[in-house]
């Protein structure tokens, strides 16, 4: 097949998404395709292309991607550096290229990537891609609106409420909270802008920081447990895998920075936890409406009780992502979990047709 996978973007995630992109573009190779890595601002070159036989150069013209940063993205110099310095999300070439794939492999991450709304454009384009729809997109990347919906599904989460910037409260005795609690922007994703808050001073500080990013944000309680993430592939739960930073909780550094983190796949629990937590993660996918593939993040407090954090429309591919590992240990390769993603994105198709 010809596919292009598109990365880059304009969210915090931008480094992040590039090496999601280039891992899944070797290995779709490996697998016979034709496979151009492309990122979805700056475009294929800056003015109208003949692109009649553009998969024959798709190595060629493919973003070349270094390593990621410890740090987010300067999105004004990535803006900046635009050539054509259009107001369109889409670079040049972008929307042609992908109507000429068989299918586009979705390594977004973050906004307009994850939210729904290049899905919905794709959609109207007639582009096929991988992943959830944009409605199911839209709601997983709102953490409020998502955890409405896990209350729905009897998946319990940490309790809390949302703020937005033009009614920003910083006096923290007034908002019936207790500490220590987490501030986070509301729709963001890698921990970027997250801030584990333990006393009153400090609350002004973690606003200032999630409103950076975001002009919505949530507040909830503080869970103080260990760290696990659940894949489900097709309605179906993968293994149950733990995070334990080696230093402070899981940021963006620890994230993307190999050896940050020990990973354990599976997850060293007592089978009621395990099964439970994989339960959840299934209803978390079928309450939103996550019918491809989806990660969703727990935490298990001292107590043994499960607390559902958010879930992940587009989990990430990189070296040390965790969506892999958990299909690693029932047999299916890298290779195989993209092959996958793309049967499963394609049949969706031959059902509405």
């Amino acid at each position: 097949m010809d596919i292009v996978v598109l990365a880059g973007g304009l969210s915090t995630e931008r480094d992040v998404s590039f090496k999601t992109g280039s891992m899944v573009a070797a290995a779709l190779r490996e697998n016979g395709h034709r496979v151009i890595l492309l990122d979805v601002f700056m475009g294929y070159s800056d003015h109208e292309e003949n692109l009649t036989d553009i998969f024959d150069k798709a190595e060629e013209i493919s973003v070349q991607v270094e390593q990621i940063p410890e740090v987010a993205p300067d999105l004004a110099a990535v803006k900046a550096s635009r050539k054509d310095q259009s107001p369109c999300f889409f670079g040049p070439n972008v929307i042609r290229m992908c109507q000429m794939a068989d299918i586009v492999f979705m390594a977004l991450h973050g906004e307009n990537g994850e939210n729904g709304k290049l899905q919905a454009a794709f959609d109207l384009f007639g582009i096929k891609y991988t992943g959830s729809d944009y409605l199911s997109s839209a709601i997983a990347m709102n953490k409020g609106m998502a955890k409405q919906l896990f209350a729905q599904a009897g998946v319990p989460a940490p309790k809390g409420i949302a703020m937005k910037k033009e009614n920003r409260v910083d006096d923290f005795s007034s908002l019936n909270l207790t500490l220590p609690c987490v501030v986070k922007p509301c729709c963001g994703g890698s921990s970027i802008g997250v801030t584990i808050v333990r006393d009153a001073a400090e609350f002004h500080r973690a606003l200032d920081e999630a409103f950076r990013w975001e002009n919505e944000l949530i507040i909830e309680e503080y869970v103080k447990g260990r760290e696990f993430s659940v894949g489900v592939i097709e309605g179906e739960a993968l293994p149950v895998i733990e995070i334990a930073p080696i230093e402070g909780f899981y940021d963006y550094k620890n994230k993307y920075k190999a050896g940050s983190a020990v990973e354990t796949c599976p997850a060293e629990l007592p089978e009621e936890i395990s099964t439970k937590m994989r339960q959840y993660a299934q209803d978390v996918a079928a309450v939103i409406g996550l019918d491809t593939y989806s990660r969703s993040d727990f935490l298990l407090d001292e107590q043994g009780r499960i607390f559902c954090l958010e879930a992940n429309t587009l989990p990430g591919m990189t070296p040390t992502s965790l969506l892999p590992q958990e299909a690693a240990v029932v047999g299916m390769n890298f290779n195989e979990l993209c092959e996958k993603i793309i049967a499963i994105s394609l049949e969706k198709y031959e059902v509405k047709s």
